[in-house]
């Protein structure tokens, strides 16, 4: 689950981080006089951007490994860059969504105006009387000319008696008729050019051009009335620049954080190894089990020998391990066990036929760490120093195991937790 998450944060973050340094590209690339030098200005943004990303990580292991002028340098260095993405993300939302509010706001208008002379035209249409199909009074018209009545009032120019005057308006409204049939097939067309305008505007449906900062703007007036839809547009970019900026430069460092980057692979952790002396008990004390005898301390006085108390798995432990550094002799000398064998005392316990994988190992000694108050040490350290203690190890299934060792039930930790075994003076 954890992989999961951080694959995902990462890939949110990254795309994310695209858009800054485009967005930084481009602002850059406008700087320049001529197009080679927008590519140096839009190179330089976009590697500024990144930077600003890698920043975090500098930043953070400069102040564990306490290297406190490399974190005030990182520090400056993210402050300026950020600052300069800033400003281009700023630049360059304020100029899209002016530019986005304008068309929209061109489209508005003429929406508004295809609209009204649509109206306009249907309501002409409205008013042309009935009529017939122009085809079928043109006809008509045909036949009125050919009529001898016709030639007789000299093309209804000079009319005599009550027939031809009755025919001549029969001629006249035939005319009429024509007329208002061909005003209505222009008002079809004109409508039906109209009506193909609003199907390629059918997107604009409002009456704003920027919808978001109107409604915003009305819900911000509750709380501020005096606020306009300006402020609320101001805000948005800001906005919109803020979540770019934070996103790109941050969400790769809490992504990353899943998979503990400080304590991951190939890094060494430098640590100073704790030394737990021994109890020293009465010279009268109870001894049982096998002991034997510790290298005599250097010191001034010529002291008696101690005697180490030991069980039987640590005196097996120690014929198996031969020591091969001078500092685990010093270790010896002076009665100091290293974490490492800590660990290996109080979690983990010999199993014949049980094997254990390296990362459950190491999360099982991390958990220890972190009960003890203890910073773990890096993973290629705690096994190295882990084999020196002679566990077997060998690679299983493609995945290297532990073999003969198993993890200490949580029950029988605590009941095993009793005081150190105390070191005894020669009588």
């Amino acid at each position: 689950m954890r992989h999961a998450l951080g694959v995902l944060g990462v890939c949110a973050a990254g795309v994310l981080l695209l858009v800054s340094a485009a967005m930084n590209w481009r602002f850059g690339f406008q700087l320049g006089k001529t197009e080679f030098d927008g590519l140096i200005y839009g190179s330089a943004s976009a590697a500024a951007d990144c930077l600003k990303a890698l920043v975090p990580f500098f930043f953070f292991a400069a102040i564990r490994n306490k290297m406190w002028s490399q974190a005030v340098a990182s520090a400056l260095v993210w402050s300026v860059v950020t600052a300069y993405s800033l400003t281009s993300a700023l630049g360059h939302a304020a100029l899209n969504r002016a530019d986005t509010s304008g068309q929209r706001a061109a489209q508005v208008l003429s929406y508004k105006d295809v609209r009204a002379d649509l109206k306009r035209a249907k309501e002409e249409r409205s008013w042309v009387p009935q009529h017939r199909p122009v085809t079928a009074v043109q006809a008509a018209l045909i036949g009125f000319e050919k009529n001898r009545r016709y030639r007789w009032t000299d093309s209804c120019t000079k009319i005599k008696g009550r027939n031809n005057r009755k025919f001549c308006q029969e001629y006249t409204s035939a005319k009429i008729e024509l007329a208002s049939a061909q005003q209505a097939v222009k008002l079809e067309s004109r409508i039906a050019e109209l009506e193909g305008k609003l199907d390629g505007l059918k997107g604009v449906t409002h009456s704003s051009a920027d919808p978001q900062a109107a409604v915003l703007t009305k819900l911000a007036g509750v709380f501020l009335p005096g606020v306009k839809i300006d402020d609320i547009q101001t805000a948005l970019v800001i906005f919109i620049a803020l979540l770019l900026e934070v996103g790109s430069g941050l969400g790769m460092y809490i992504a990353f954080s899943q998979w503990r980057v400080f304590e991951g692979h190939g890094e060494v952790v430098t640590r100073k190894r704790e030394v737990t002396p021994l109890a020293v008990a009465p010279a009268n004390a109870p001894v049982s089990g096998p002991v034997r005898d510790v290298p005599q301390l250097p010191v001034a006085q010529e002291v008696q020998p101690e005697i180490a108390v030991e069980s039987p798995k640590e005196v097996a432990n120690d014929n198996k391990t031969q020591p091969n550094e001078d500092t685990h002799v010093e270790e010896r000398a002076e009665g100091a066990v290293s974490d490492i064998e800590r660990y290996r005392n109080e979690r983990v316990e010999d199993q014949d036929g049980s094997s254990l994988t390296v990362s459950a190992l190491y999360e099982d000694y991390c958990e220890w760490c972190e009960e003890e108050e203890k910073e773990p040490l890096a993973l290629p350290t705690f096994g190295r120093e882990f084999g020196e203690l002679g566990v077997q190890k060998a690679k299983i299934a493609g995945r290297v195991r532990y073999i003969g060792i198993a993890l200490i039930p949580g029950a029988k930790r605590t009941e095993d937790k009793k005081p150190t075994v105390p070191i005894v003076k020669a009588a």
